[in-house]
């Protein structure tokens, strides 16, 4: 299985292109006629919304043309990565996908509205966003295999939320359960701001998180961090250690955004668009704000977006079926 560390991300730059030099790339010109239309599949607001909007803008900028953020809401990102499915492969729109568009809505859903390799063209992941495991202030585990024994010496008994059913963080939970040999019960909410409010309340004594959600409560210390479920930490907490370091050392989750365009884009344009968005991830300042939002910027080639597709399938298809997730 294929993933992209951020040790790894350090490395994408220098294989930008099979049997084309960067140089080349960033030398050629704009194949692309008019304005650009970059579909966000969610409401906007969100950290998917943010991170567009910050990179749509950096890329307008490098290929002087317009770049409109839409956001296209519903069935949990299906609705906006369908547009993209169907739509024309002339660069006029794009879609910035998530770990939710690309795997785990495919993999729930029992007839996929489409495939997310063959229904798209990958152009570039841009950035990867940590999970984190909080728990209340009444919760007594102070690190992960505290939590650990804590769960086992009460089996079943204790709850943890997430920002919903199906979701990252809902996975990143009964993943963490089958790793961990531990049993609690799930509690899905309507998005991530109402799971933490009952976090900090006291109401549920775990919550699966996205990093950039949960990072304003950890620094207030309304909650407790335990871990960061990438490999390695983040620079956005250096000193909170990884669920792999503490004992799970197969264990990594996260969700990403990467850019797809629609199937049967030239290969001339999807290599210009990757190229172009690698520039405005490299950008200073649009690292600077990734990383206020614990967003890694990334960048990469096409080959390495599908395989990173790829993998995240292979990843999530057992979890999904353990869990009772696919619809029928």
């Amino acid at each position: 299985m294929i993933r992209i560390s951020r040790r790894a991300a350090l490395g994408i730059g220098t294989t930008f292109a099979t049997g084309i030099g960067a140089r080349c790339l960033f030398a050629q010109a704009n194949p692309i006629r008019g304005p650009i239309t970059l579909v966000v599949p969610f409401a906007a607001g969100g950290a998917t919304d943010i991170v567009s909007r910050l990179v749509a803008k950096r890329l307008s900028e490098l290929i002087g043309q317009s770049v409109i953020v839409e956001n296209v809401a519903g069935a949990g990102g299906i609705t906006g990565a369908t547009r993209i499915a169907r739509g024309a492969p002339d660069g006029s729109v794009l879609l910035m996908g998530t770990v939710s568009t690309h795997a785990i809505n495919p993999l729930m859903a029992a007839k996929p509205p489409y495939d997310p390799l063959s229904d798209f063209t990958p152009v570039s992941l841009v950035a990867v966003v940590p999970n984190v495991i909080v728990v209340s202030q009444k919760t007594p585990a102070k690190d992960i295999q505290g939590l650990i024994a804590w769960l086992k010496t009460e089996p079943g008994k204790h709850t943890y939320g997430s920002s919903g059913n199906g979701t990252p963080p809902h996975l990143s939970g009964e993943l963490f359960k089958s790793m961990a040999g531990v049993s609690m019960t799930h509690v899905p909410y309507r998005g991530g701001g109402p799971a933490m409010t009952d976090l900090v309340g006291g109401q549920i004594p775990i919550l699966f998180d996205v990093l950039s959600g949960a990072a304003g409560f950890i620094r207030d210390s309304a909650v407790r961090a335990l871990g960061i479920t990438t490999k390695v930490r983040s620079p956005s907490f250096p000193d909170l250690p990884t669920v792999a370091e503490q004992g799970l050392a197969n264990y990594e989750t996260y969700t990403w955004n990467a850019v797809f365009a629609p199937p049967g884009m030239p290969e001339a344009m999807s290599r210009y668009l990757s190229a172009r968005f690698k520039e405005a991830v490299d950008d200073a300042e649009i690292q600077k704000r990734l990383r206020e939002l614990s967003a890694d910027p990334i960048g990469s080639t096409p080959e390495q977006l599908t395989e990173q597709v790829k993998s995240e399938m292979a990843k999530w298809r057992p979890v999904i079926e353990s869990v009772g997730l696919k619809q029928n």
